[in-house]
């Protein structure tokens, strides 16, 4: 398939979730977003509200992050601050799901927390994305949240935070498609530096990319002659 700078550009989060951005960064991050035509800003939850008024009258959506970047937190604490979050003016949400309880295989724990946060997401009408932290899983741990994802249906399900030990490969895309069902749609993030890498994740199935490099994929495109 061959995709446009537009039609990339409107599957791109665009991220900043580092410890010591500012307002003049988050500023930054608006103002890019909303010159190149990104799907979103992806921000921890705390400067939502600031980014909601910078992009107001734009198209461009405020998403946050939840239990982020560890998914260590209770599931009551994860609805609390998407809940939070949403109140800020979120517009979708990006949660780390509970990953040392994938690795122990308590199924029913993931199926529940997921059903929390996908439920606080429907009451607001709003995106909800379930982070896996791929880097850390084997491919039956991958396929039994997929699996989940499937009944459960949040929007998206996501390859990384970006912060594990490795991002997003076109075979662990290509396997949450498979086993995530018709109705869940994926979003591969970490590591996604350059087209060639977000080329490769969007043929494994993603339809969404999240990246802090989303200019110079911008630039690279235009540079092939892609317009």
């Amino acid at each position: 398939m061959q995709w446009t700078t537009r039609q990339v550009a409107a599957m791109i989060d665009h991220t900043n979730l580092k410890a010591y951005a500012t307002e003049e960064d988050f500023q930054r991050l608006c103002d890019e977003a909303r010159e190149y035509g990104f799907k979103s800003v992806a921000i921890n939850p705390y400067p939502v509200k600031m980014c909601r008024r910078m992009l107001a009258g734009s198209a461009v959506l405020t998403g946050a992050a939840i239990a982020f970047p560890l998914g260590q937190t209770t599931v009551a604490t994860k609805v609390a601050e998407a809940e939070n979050a949403i109140a800020d003016g979120c517009q979708e949400f990006d949660y780390v799901l509970n990953v040392g309880k994938l690795k122990e295989h308590d199924y029913a724990y993931i199926e529940t927390e997921m059903d929390a946060m996908v439920a606080a997401a429907r009451r607001a009408g709003i995106c909800c994305k379930v982070i896996f932290e791929t880097c850390y899983l084997t491919e039956e741990e991958i396929i039994a949240a997929a699996k989940i994802a499937a009944r459960v249906k949040p929007d998206f399900v996501k390859t990384s935070t970006g912060f594990g030990t490795a991002g997003a490969t076109p075979g662990h895309v290509a396997l949450m498609k498979r086993y995530a069902g018709p109705d869940v749609q994926v979003k591969a993030a970490g590591g996604i530096r350059s087209w060639g890498e977000a080329k490769a994740m969007l043929e494994a199935g993603a339809t969404r990319l999240g990246t802090s490099s989303g200019i110079k994929i911008m630039e690279e495109m235009r540079a092939a002659g892609i317009e």
